[in-house]
Formats: C-alpha cells, sequence, structure tokens
C-alpha cells in the first residue's frame, strides 16, 4: 500500500510537471500570435484599440502640415536671397545681361572695359541709396557710420614679359594690396588713390573689391510672420589668373539673417507665430509618444526572443536562426524611432526660427525632410498586412542583397568610365568639366537622357579626342543600357517570380512558424552534432529546405 501511494505521488508530480510545460508553451505561443497580429486582428482579438496606429496616422498628418508650412516660408527666404544676388549684380556689374556666362557673370577683353567695370562698382557703391529700389543699404558700426568698402589686387611681386622674343622675368611670389572707399568720399577716391589704379595686367592675378550691405525681408509679412534683417556679405572678383586676355566678374553673396533689433508691426503676425509655436509643440509630443510606444515594442519583442529562445533550448537544444530573430527585431521599429527624433530636433529648430532665435533655415529643413520621408516609407509596414502590396515589399526585400551586389560590382565599371571621360573629354565637353559633372551626364546617359546634346556639344577640333568620345560614349550606352540595366531587371523579375511561386506552393517555414502552427517536427540536435553544412549554411538548416533553392524568403 505504501508502495502504491508513493508511485501515485509520483506520477501526480509528473503530470503536474507536464501540465506546466504546457501552460507555459501555449502562453508563449498566445504572446508570441499577439504579438505578430496586424492592429486589425489584435482589436479583434482582445478588443485593444490600437493606439501606435492611430498615433503614426495623427502623426503622418501633423509632420506633414509642418512640413508644408515650414516649406512655404523657406521658399520666400530663398527667392529672396536669390532675388537679392540677381539685383546687385545689375547694380554693380557693368554690361550685365541678367544672365551669367557659364561660371562669371560677366567678361571683359580690354583694359578699358577692366578699368571701367572697376569704376562703375565705385560709383554705383557710392549712391546706393539713390538707385535701389529695395529695403538695402550700407552696414554701419558701433558708431553708425557705414562700413568702407574695401579693394585688393593680387599681384606677382616683379615680372616682365615679351611675348614678341618668347622672353619671361616672373617672380612667382605673390604680393596683395588693399585700399578702402568711403561712400562719403565718393568724389576724393579717384584722385587721392590713382596710383593705387596704375594695374601691369600682365603682373595681376586678381582683383577683389569686398563690402557689407544691410536688408530687410518684407515679404513674409504677407505669411503673416516677422520680417528678418540680413546682412550681406558681397565679393566682386576681378579673376586675370589665367593671363589669357579674358578678365572673368564674378559676384559672390553671403546672406546671414538675424532678428531685428527694432521692430514694430501691428496686425495679426505675432498671434499667427505663437500658433504656429503651439502647434509644433504638439507635433514634438506626438513624436515622443510614438517613440515611447515603439521602443516599448522592441522591449517587448526582445522579452519574446529570449522565452523563446529558452523554449527552443530546454525542449529541443536548438538556437533561433537568424532569419527569426530578424523577424522579432523589427527594422521598422527602428525606422520610427529614427524618424521621430529627427522630426523632434527638426521642430525644435523650427520653434527657434520662429522665435528669431536660430537662421539656419537650411539645417532645419533637411531635418523635417528626412523625417518626413522617413515617416511616408514607414506606411509600407502597414500596407503589408495586405496580400498584393506585400508582394510588392517581399519583392523587394528578397532583390535588395542581390542587386546591392550588383550594383557594386557595376559601380567599378561606372568609376572607370568617369575618370576616362574626366580626364579625356573635361577640356572639350562643359558636362565632362568636372567628376561630379561627369558622373551626373553619364547617369543621365544610362536612362536615356540627353544623348543627342552629349553627343553634339563636343568640340571638333581635335579629331583624335572626338574619335575617342564617340567610341567612348557608344561603348558605355551599350554596355550599360542594354547589358548592366537588364541584367539589374532581371534580378528584381527573378526575385518577383520566386515570391508569386512561394504565394501558390507555400512559403518555407522556420522555428517560429512550424511553432505558431503547433508543428511539432522540430529537429533535436546534438550539441556536437552540426554537420559542416549546418555551421556554413545555419539559415538554410533553420528553413529545413532543399539544398538547390538559393534564396530564403519570409513573409514580414
Amino acid at each position: 500500500m505504501e508502495l502504491l501511494n508513493r508511485y501515485l505521488d509520483r506520477s501526480n508530480s509528473v503530470s503536474s510537471v507536464l501540465t506546466q510545460e504546457v501552460i507555459k508553451e501555449e502562453s508563449l505561443r498566445d504572446d508570441l500570435k499577439y504579438y505578430f497580429m496586424s492592429p486589425c486582428e489584435k482589436y479583434r482579438a482582445r478588443r485593444q484599440l490600437p493606439w501606435k496606429l492611430g498615433v503614426q496616422i495623427l502623426k503622418i498628418m501633423m509632420i506633414t502640415t509642418q512640413l508644408v508650412l515650414f516649406g512655404l516660408n523657406n521658399q520666400l527666404v530663398v527667392s529672396y536671397k536669390e532675388e537679392n544676388t540677381m539685383a546687385l549684380k545689375n547694380l554693380f556689374l557693368k554690361d550685365y545681361s541678367g544672365v551669367d556666362e557659364d561660371d562669371y557673370s560677366v567678361a571683359y577683353y580690354t583694359q578699358h572695359d577692366v578699368y571701367d567695370g572697376l569704376f562703375y562698382v565705385l560709383d554705383q557703391y557710392s549712391q546706393l541709396g539713390r538707385l535701389s529700389v529695395g529695403p538695402i543699404n550700407y552696414a554701419e558700426d558701433e558708431d553708425g557710420k557705414p562700413l568702407p568698402l574695401t579693394i585688393c589686387k593680387e599681384y606677382y611681386k616683379r615680372g616682365t614679359v615679351d611675348p614678341s622674343d618668347e622672353a619671361y622675368d616672373i617672380d612667382s611670389q605673390l604680393e596683395t594690396v588693399c585700399m578702402s572707399h568711403d561712400p562719403k568720399t565718393a568724389n576724393q577716391w579717384k584722385t587721392q588713390n590713382s596710383s593705387f589704379f596704375d594695374l601691369d595686367f600682365y603682373r595681376l592675378v586678381d582683383i577683389k573689391m569686398t563690402f557689407q550691405l544691410k536688408g530687410i525681408n518684407l515679404q513674409t509679412v504677407r505669411s503673416r510672420e516677422l520680417p528678418d534683417c540680413y546682412s550681406f556679405y558681397v565679393t566682386i572678383t576681378f579673376d586675370n589668373q589665367c593671363h589669357s586676355g579674358k578678365v572673368k566678374i564674378f559676384l559672390d553673396t553671403d546672406a546671414q539673417s538675424s532678428a531685428c533689433r527694432d521692430w514694430k508691426i501691428s496686425g495679426t503676425a505675432q498671434k499667427n507665430t505663437h500658433y504656429l509655436l503651439v502647434f509644433d509643440g504638439f507635433v514634438i509630443l506626438i513624436c515622443l509618444t510614438s517613440a515611447v510606444l515603439c521602443t516599448r515594442s522592441i522591449v517587448l519583442a526582445v522579452r519574446l526572443l529570449q522565452r523563446f529562445s529558452r523554449f527552443l533550448h530546454d525542449n529541443y537544444n536548438r538556437t533561433v536562426c537568424e532569419d527569426d530573430q530578424g523577424e522579432f527585431l523589427n527594422g521598422w521599429y527602428l525606422l520610427v524611432i529614427v524618424s521621430d527624433l529627427l522630426a523632434i530636433v527638426g521642430s525644435i529648430l523650427k520653434m527657434e526660427i520662429q522665435a528669431k532665435s536660430l537662421t539656419s533655415y537650411d539645417v532645419c529643413s533637411i531635418f523635417l525632410g528626412t523625417s518626413t520621408l522617413l515617416v511616408w516609407v514607414g506606411v509600407i509596414r502597414y500596407l503589408g498586412y495586405f496580400q498584393k502590396y506585400n508582394v510588392l515589399i517581399l519583392t523587394m526585400k528578397a532583390a535588395f542583397p542581390k542587386v546591392l551586389r550588383f550594383c557594386c560590382c557595376a559601380g567599378m565599371i561606372y568609376l572607370g568610365y568617369t575618370f576616362c571621360g574626366w580626364i579625356v573629354l573635361g577640356p572639350y565637353h562643359e558636362k565632362f568639366e568636372s567628376l561630379s559633372r561627369v558622373a551626373e551626364c553619364l547617369f543621365s546617359l544610362v536612362n536615356g537622357d540627353d544623348m543627342f546634346t552629349t553627343f553634339a556639344q563636343l568640340k571638333d577640333k581635335n579629331t583624335l579626342v572626338w574619335l575617342f568620345s564617340r567610341a567612348y560614349l557608344y561603348s558605355f550606352i551599350s554596355l550599360f543600357i542594354y547589358m548592366v540595366l537588364s541584367l539589374f531587371i532581371a534580378l528584381i523579375t527573378d526575385a518577383y517570380e520566386t515570391i508569386k511561386r512561394y504565394q501558390k506552393e507555400g512559403f518555407p517555414l522556420t522555428d517560429l512558424q512550424k511553432f505558431l502552427k503547433e508543428q511539432k517536427d522540430f529537429t533535436v540536435s546534438e550539441e556536437s552534432g552540426h554537420t559542416d553544412f549546418e555551421l556554413k549554411y545555419p539559415t538554410l538548416c533553420c528553413c529545413q529546405r532543399a539544398p538547390e533553392n538559393d534564396d530564403v524568403i519570409l513573409i514580414s
């Protein structure tokens, strides 16, 4: 009787242990199934509202609205700077046609034209207040006096040149001499500094004229925002470095905005600024909420991965394969968190700009633009719950590694053509003058753009270079359009056909998917029983696929 009681107690303890293990397994399975459900399935399963989806939809609407509002304001700023630069060129450059010639604005070919151009700048600067139709004037120092215009000429220290005898004697050391021009003493500068303008053109390298102006961007009042005050640092360069008989004239401006020191405005501009600041603060709050929810999901995924890993190890002596780990460590959540951080930083910069504490429009636009891009890309995650859209997503996911490797190989050929085109065709073709322009030109040719113009614009003064250019362009277009581009498309098509076949025949199951489907056919492996093939290809072992299939495609 005592032996019977011991046997019954042992049986009860074993059954209770088994029951606990089954309960743990079912609990893990339920948690995993719920974690991988779509928002709608979660709502139907537990009547839990999809807060994260709602936050993402609200965030998309608000960030897009914020971007549009900032973009409209930024366009006003950029157009103001560009139009001011055009106005300054028309004011200070003699014979300016309104259109730049290549990378310079005007070119002079005679000494008389150069002198006229120099004196024209000085005369125009002296009477700027009476000429300009815009709210722009001289910059002033702390004492309220206009800042002078500075002229610096750079020339070789010593030199004599006699082209007739093919003789020259040049000291390559450069010297720089400067003078200042006060607009209030405009009538005296010619007589007092006549020797400064006695130019030896065979020694002259360049002449730079720099001055500072102040302006106010009043057009922002129409958009109910406070106007900014601008400082324009203007540099006019007479470039004679080539000594080719052609003096190029450049006008460069560096515009820096700041809050006006003394201002008064009536209307709704100030009130509108307050509304925008409140809106930006609400965007920051939504982005923080989104980042917290996604971080919470990542933490939950890591805990589930640890539980599932312990389950496989304790029951089947297996480890979680890379594909299953990728299902837990969802890259979409990282994408959302990064976009949230960028949006928060961009919103803070935007608030500082609206409060006139910062003027970094370009930096703010980069943060806001990138965050909006990532937010809209994140929408693809929710489209993946629909089968028709999921085909496209899985195709991109499957083709991306092959496409990346293919681009690395094709990029080597592309770089070779880039360097070759720059060194040979650069002096004869404007599209090959720099490495960046060569790369842009070749990329346009790959896409079939501007082909005839590229052929026709080459100067045919050098027969050898002309013949080389034809061989160069024909070989590049034939190689990249007919071979490289076709192979690129074939890689994507092959991945698409593979996904379509898997959708009809069924995707290969991983350990995670088998567990969720309550399949028990896990292969129990000994600790030292891995073959060389298993160690070299853990993903293939995990998915239990035939060796002839090359790619592993999983439903994300």
